[in-house]
């Protein structure tokens, strides 16, 4: 996914991907807390809502961790490739764990920015996340499952 940096008010700088980087073991406990604060729970559960809603065959995981370099976070969980039917817009295929765990994010994300209007958290992580997913090897695939 890109971004653009602005070198001076104006003027458009160079493109560049956001990247993500798996959070290390020692890590894991501070992703959470440092990316959604106190609902980092609800995060968490809606994540895991949305995947066992979507992926009729997942039946729990672990799940890695994923920071960007724009500010984003995202979790995937191991194993796949998960097939993923979206009721509500008749998305049927199958991605990979880390696609997938994208998509579910996406959905975790943009269902609790309007839960929690007042906090920029969730939109703001929308943001991020959509803009790494859209140079992800499986853009197509998680956009026409989020649309």
């Amino acid at each position: 996914m890109t971004h653009q940096d602005n070198a001076s008010a104006g003027a458009v700088g160079p493109r560049t991907s956001v990247v993500a980087k798996q959070v290390d073991d020692s890590e894991r406990m501070l992703a959470l807390p440092r990316h959604f604060g106190q609902r980092l729970l609800t995060f968490e559960g809606a994540v895991y809502d949305f995947m066992r809603r979507f992926a009729a065959g997942y039946d729990g995981a672990y799940w890695q961790f994923y920071e960007l370099s724009n500010g984003g976070f995202y979790m995937a969980p191991d194993g796949g490739p998960f097939r993923i039917s979206v009721d509500t817009n008749g998305y049927e295929g199958e991605m990979s764990a880390d696609a997938a765990g994208i998509t579910v994010c996406l959905f975790a994300c943009s269902h609790l920015s309007f839960r929690y209007s007042e906090d920029d958290a969730f939109s703001d992580h929308f943001h991020f996340l959509r803009e790494f997913a859209a140079e992800h090897a499986e853009a197509s695939a998680i956009f026409a499952a989020i649309d």
